[in-house]
């Protein structure tokens, strides 16, 4: 079974175009939970423009599943997850005014500053897994770090998905094996959809999470919150 964690950035979005707490997100987390979802992803960016950093602490203690924060490790984050103990940390290589995310690390390159972190991390008993393109190199300087997963960025999945399905899930496939045979557990989100995610998972049916949030807000404004989460849990959960 995969796990899908809900990404709430979006919601956060929401609220801050108009200022005040509508909507709550931490309501909406603690809602979203009680929907089904296995876990909660944040992801707190430098200008705070969606989730803010009084929200992760805010988060703390009221998840009863697990807790996935993500960001690129620059000492305020380091802080903010320091302190909190989130049940996962996913490092992301995003510059301070990037709009989403758009890339992997390069693990080869960062492998000595990754390790660094990671090791922090761990010892603070955090679960920690690196966020890489479809690349086995990648995959395995990963490993080199001491990481216990690799999320795979699958937004060039995503967009091929619709002209070729197997060519676009193929590189994923190889990736994953890579991280399967190093022993590094498999997690995959960015534009995962009630579209793809079926056909994804098919093929890598060993994945332990998805976080998935743009879509599947984007689906909430049509089915609502609750409908969209159990479609996404059926995926998910589905045997295989």
């Amino acid at each position: 079974m995969t796990k899908l964690s809900v990404n709430i950035n979006k919601i956060a979005t929401i609220r801050n175009a108009r200022g005040g707490n509508t909507p709550d997100v931490l309501k909406a987390a603690t809602d979203i939970e009680s929907f089904g979802a296995d876990g909660i992803t944040v992801h707190p960016r430098p200008d705070e423009r969606h989730i803010r950093y009084s929200d992760v602490t805010g988060l703390k203690g009221l998840l009863a599943t697990e807790f996935n924060i993500e960001g690129n490790p620059n000492n305020r984050f380091m802080d903010l997850v320091l302190s909190t103990r989130p049940a996962q940390v996913t490092l992301v290589p995003d510059a301070p005014d990037a709009l989403t995310s758009s890339a992997g690390w390069d693990t080869k390159t960062h492998q000595d500053e990754l390790t660094d972190i990671v090791t922090a991390l761990k010892a603070a008993g955090i679960r920690t897994s690196i966020f890489v393109d479809p690349d086995p190199e990648m995959v395995r300087y990963a490993a080199k770090t001491g990481a216990d997963r690799v999320e795979l960025y699958t937004e060039p999945y995503a967009s091929a998905y619709h002209a070729d399905p197997d060519a676009a899930v193929r590189p994923f496939v190889q990736a994953a094996l890579e991280a399967q045979k190093l022993g590094l557990d498999v997690n995959a989100g960015h534009d995962l959809s009630l579209v793809n995610l079926d056909f994804f998972l098919n093929h890598i049916p060993f994945v332990k999470e998805v976080s998935i949030g743009h879509q599947l807000i984007c689906d909430a404004l049509y089915l609502g919150l609750q409908e969209t989460v159990k479609r996404y849990l059926a995926i998910a959960h589905k045997s295989r």
